[in-house]
């Protein structure tokens, strides 16, 4: 099974400017972060961000932050305590008016208004073990595939980070890392965007 970039979508999790100092290669980590979502951008994917107790740990990265489409604070470990699943699955919009009062050929069909799901969800962040952990089992729960990108995820030590990445296959999520994300995204080398594509990577 391969990523596709029409029903993904990009969760960003608590790159921030007091925790990254303590990540266990934590500059290589954000490095592959920012890639990652300059990667989602150019497969017009939607990339969001959460931060953890902003108010004492720091936004996130700027650059990061700059290329997410909303980024959620929160107090909970898991951002789906706070609201992340509702950002990546948005409720259906109730019908407009009365639609039952129009001819059937005025009627809209319902398929065709709905946007396509993006059910696909590519997750990486800080930490690992914890945050990013427990942000991604409740994503399963809820039955999104969850994709973890683990060359964009830290922890503090590597045992833990392990640790996460060990916990995350058994539960059911896929272990990717920020090169096949971005080739399974854009699929061809006739791609438009391909030429940035090695570019970001290189």
């Amino acid at each position: 099974m391969l990523l596709d970039a029409s029903s993904s979508q990009l969760v960003l999790v608590d790159y921030q400017a007091r925790l990254m100092p303590a990540i266990h290669q934590g500059e290589a980590v954000l490095a592959n972060a920012v890639r990652l979502a300059k990667l989602a951008q150019l497969a017009e994917v939607p990339v969001f961000g959460t931060e953890q107790n902003p108010a004492r740990l720091g936004e996130n990265a700027s650059e990061l932050r700059a290329l997410c489409r909303r980024t959620l604070p929160k107090m909970h470990f898991s951002a789906v305590a706070e609201g992340l699943a509702e950002w990546l699955r948005p409720p259906a919009r109730a019908p407009q008016g009365n639609a039952r009062s129009l001819p059937r050929h005025l009627q809209k069909e319902r398929s065709a208004a709905a946007p396509a799901a993006r059910e696909s969800i590519v997750i990486a962040g800080c930490e690992a073990h914890v945050c990013l952990l427990q942000t991604a089992l409740e994503l399963l729960e809820d039955e999104f595939e969850v994709w973890v990108v683990t060359d964009a995820c830290g922890s503090r030590t590597e045992r833990n980070r392990d640790a996460a990445f060990d916990r995350l296959a058994g539960a059911g999520a896929e272990l990717v890392t920020t090169e096949m994300v971005g080739f399974e995204w854009l699929r061809s080398a006739e791609h438009p965007a391909f030429k940035a594509l090695q570019a970001l990577i290189r």
